[in-house]
């Protein structure tokens, strides 16, 4: 299935310098890591909290596009600068959930988005996360497959956001949105498992 994950290529090659840099600073995979997770419930929590300016919504398409560049940056850290750990992979999986959990469930408390499709969405996202690391478990490699991976969700919230920040109200198109959003996220748990069967050692 497609997936703007296969653009992480040349997303990567644009940052490399930056990683280069941040290497021969002393910044571990780590560091970047738990910045990420940090900064992206610091924004959850604010987003919650300050419900009557929308327009803070605007805020979370930059954040969104910041957040991806951080997650692939402590990637080539890991690899490209022998820092891969135990604890990097816990904390990249966690991570990655975490910051995704306290920036798409704001949207649930916005006046005319559903907040159980919102809820599913984010549950059925952290199942996307869990079916891929899983994979390994059985003898796979970590699947990233679309069409609602982590990318994708980042590219269609980020839209959201921006469209209510700049004053759309919610009302049914936000909720048929949120249901397209699980009907995508569940078909990416069915193709990363398939793909994960397929692909598993004997």
């Amino acid at each position: 299935m497609p997936s703007i994950y296969s653009l992480k290529p040349r997303f990567q090659a644009l940052l490399r310098p930056l990683t280069r840099a941040l290497a021969r600073g002393g910044i571990t995979a780590n560091h970047v890591t738990l910045s990420a997770c940090i900064l992206s419930v610091a924004l959850g929590l604010w987003l919650t909290l300050r419900t009557d300016d929308r327009r803070l919504l605007l805020i979370l398409p930059a954040f969104l596009f910041a957040r991806m560049a951080l997650n692939a940056i402590d990637g080539m850290l890991a690899r490209e600068w022998n820092q891969k750990s135990r604890l990097g992979a816990i904390l990249n999986e966690l991570g990655d959930v975490v910051s995704d959990t306290a920036l798409y469930l704001p949207f649930a408390i916005v006046p005319g988005v559903s907040a159980i499709l919102v809820a599913l969405t984010v549950a059925l996202a952290v199942m996307t996360e869990m079916t891929g690391v899983v994979a390994i478990q059985i003898g796979a490699a970590r699947r990233y497959d679309g069409p609602f991976g982590k990318s994708d969700r980042a590219l269609a919230f980020g839209t959201l956001a921006f469209v209510l920040g700049i004053g759309i109200r919610a009302g049914l198109w936000t909720n048929i949105v949120f249901a397209l959003a699980a009907l995508a996220a569940a078909l990416t748990i069915f193709n990363r498992a398939r793909a994960a069967l397929r692909n598993a050692q004997p």
